[in-house]
């Protein structure tokens, strides 16, 4: 893959305004869903994960420097805001403030938080300095640039400096203690020595032995038919009497495991497409280490049609369907324009993207909160590595949202000693993979460079990515709460995709979005007869429809799946023998 875009050592033109995050006081959670748009990206998410996410929480002394200037040059801001500070915190001295956390942050939900006078003054002065905080980087009227770094500094100070993450103030703690007589801060002190040897140093989201793969998840009945250096292709059973002829072939991220499309048996993916006659292959990504250093997109864009060639030739199809999922969207989508300038694409029935971004405008912040030497610096530690550590990455994504993933089992696993629960997508998130170094430095320059989004910007195993070319009808789909992909930014996939779009937006964020089995009562989805320009105009005119889409999907897709066909009594074939069964032997590598 090669790119006609600057390198990341050109800076990027000046972005515009884009939403703020929620002031510290509402939890460090976006107000709104728009202003999660603000927050993250994966351009961003790569370069720390090369360099570390706490590099990004210390802003560069410029940056300091000018918001220093900024409020030297308003004295009167400075001393309206101390002295709002100073009177809310005599009223909060005297029982009189009216300064309560947002519904939404747990932090607080204990009733003790409320009913003791000294921890709801001391949960209150907390909350009154986050916000006078707040308003003086709102008064500092600093560039987009600058604001964003203050600001994304300023949130993680005052969630680390939360008094729920005290031992003697935390009621939770404090009672633990009584519970147990004191055994919770063994526990604990146990429990954090552990995750503080070896990355990701953050506390555990779930317990090691928790789940086993092949027992407990990805347990859907298939077998691998095809095994590469770059993945296995695995072929679902069919359990109904009749399936679709178009196959679907799934296109995981290459982070982390693909098991995420087949997690425990109610909430797997790819169990309710078999179950609605979908014939389904899957790729499972091999866990690069310093061998593969050079596996780029173009080893990755091949890897697909090769598993395309794979089911083609399973099934006896002369098309085949495709889903894709974050970044093995970026692939996909790059594969299906190689496809279109070799006057291959007649052999794609139908394309899917879920939570894929392929637009940056908007969607990353890595000209905001880095500077051109630290996406240099980013790459050339994992070049120099041969990859891109998965323990890092699960670190960087942590302190994406430092409350409900850091600072929550602080208090879990720390402060009271319990183990984390049982979840079967953070013991996925835990089950990290590498990625080869040439493929972070081209996801990297592809990001920063927005170089999709221009015609021949970018190339795929050697012809111009032109994504107006790709004509196939397309099914994307977002969550509504996305910290990672904002809806906004997958929704701009349907205007540089030259086929008819639907696009759908879905509940919940990054993963559960994707999670998101039919029989959840809170499950719903909006869907829009069309895509116009304007992602707010599309929300307009979207109606709400309860439960999940993966139903809606599966009607859609069958439309473009052909005639029913009779379900093939034995997996693989004469050219593509059984290699074994169903998970296969990549996901379980470490």
């Amino acid at each position: 893959m090669t790119t006609t875009a600057p390198r990341p050592s050109a800076p990027r033109p000046s972005a515009p305004p884009r939403p703020r995050p929620a002031a510290a006081s509402d939890g460090g959670q976006p107000s709104s869903p728009e202003a999660s748009e603000a927050v993250t990206g994966l351009d961003m998410v790569l370069v720390d994960g090369a360099r570390g996410p706490l590099r990004r929480m210390v802003p560069p002394a410029r940056t300091v420097a000018r918001f220093g200037a900024s409020l030297a040059r308003r004295p009167e801001t400075v001393v309206r805001t101390g002295g709002d500070l100073v009177r809310e915190l005599g009223r909060i001295a005297v029982g009189r403030s009216e300064v309560a956390p947002s519904p939404k942050d747990r932090r607080f939900a204990d009733p003790a938080w409320t009913g003791n006078p000294f921890l709801r003054r001391t949960m209150q002065a907390h909350i009154a300095a986050a916000q006078a905080a707040a308003r003086l980087v709102e008064d500092a009227d600093l560039d987009w640039q600058d604001d964003e770094r203050i600001r994304f500094t300023l949130t993680n100070v005052v969630d680390a400096l939360a008094p729920s993450n005290v031992p003697f103030l935390n009621p939770l703690a404090l009672k633990a203690v009584i519970d147990t007589g004191g055994r919770n801060a063994v526990s604990g002190l146990r429990r954090m020595v552990s995750d503080l040897v070896s990355p990701p140093r953050v506390p555990s989201m779930v317990e090691p032995d928790a789940f086993t793969v092949g027992e407990d998840l990805a347990v859907t009945p298939g077998a691998v038919v095809l095994r590469t250096d770059v993945f296995e292709l695995i072929q679902y059973r069919p359990t109904t009497e009749t399936v679709r002829a178009v196959p679907l072939l799934m296109v995981p991220p290459t982070i982390n495991k693909y098991y995420i499309t087949d997690l425990a048996p109610g909430r797997s993916i790819v169990e309710h497409y078999v179950a609605a006659g979908q014939q389904v292959f899957m790729i499972s990504w091999r866990n690069p280490d310093e061998r593969h250093a050079d596996w780029g997109l173009d080893t990755y864009g091949q890897a697909v049609l090769d598993a395309m060639d794979a089911a083609q030739r399973v099934t006896g199809s002369e098309r085949v369907a495709l889903q894709a999922f974050c970044s093995g969207g970026i692939i996909t989508a790059m594969v299906l324009a190689h496809l279109a300038a070799t006057g291959r694409l007649d052999r794609v029935a139908a394309a899917s993207f879920a939570v894929t971004v392929l637009d940056w405008a908007r969607a990353g912040t890595v000209s905001a909160l880095m500077d051109p030497e630290a996406v240099r610096e980013a790459t050339e530690k994992s070049r120099r590595k041969g990859y891109l550590d998965g323990a890092m990455l699960a670190e960087v994504f942590a302190w994406l949202r430092p409350n409900d993933l850091v600072w929550n089992y602080w208090v879990n696993n720390y402060l009271q000693g319990k183990p984390p629960a049982a979840f079967d997508i953070l013991f996925w998130n835990a089950d990290t993979t590498r990625m080869s170094a040439a493929l972070h430095r081209d996801f990297i320059e592809v990001a920063v460079g927005n170089a999709l989004t221009e015609p021949g910007r970018a190339t795929m195993l050697g012809t111009p990515v032109d994504l107006s070319a790709v004509d196939v009808d397309a099914y994307v789909t977002a969550g509504i709460a996305d910290h990672l992909c904002p809806w906004q930014a997958c929704y701009r996939t349907t205007q540089l995709l030259g086929g008819e779009s639907r696009f759908v937006l879905s509940t919940n964020g990054h993963i559960a979005s994707l999670v998101n089995p039919p029989g959840n009562p809170k499950s719903t989805f909006q869907v829009a007869p069309d895509t116009p320009a304007d992602p707010e105009e599309w929300l307009s005119r979207a109606t709400k429809e309860k439960g999940s889409w993966w139903p809606d999907f599966m009607a859609w897709l069958g439309e473009r799946s052909g005639d029913e066909v009779p379900a093939p009594e034995s997996l693989g074939s004469a050219e593509l023998p059984v290699l074994g069964d169903a998970p296969g032997t990549y996901v379980l590598e470490k």
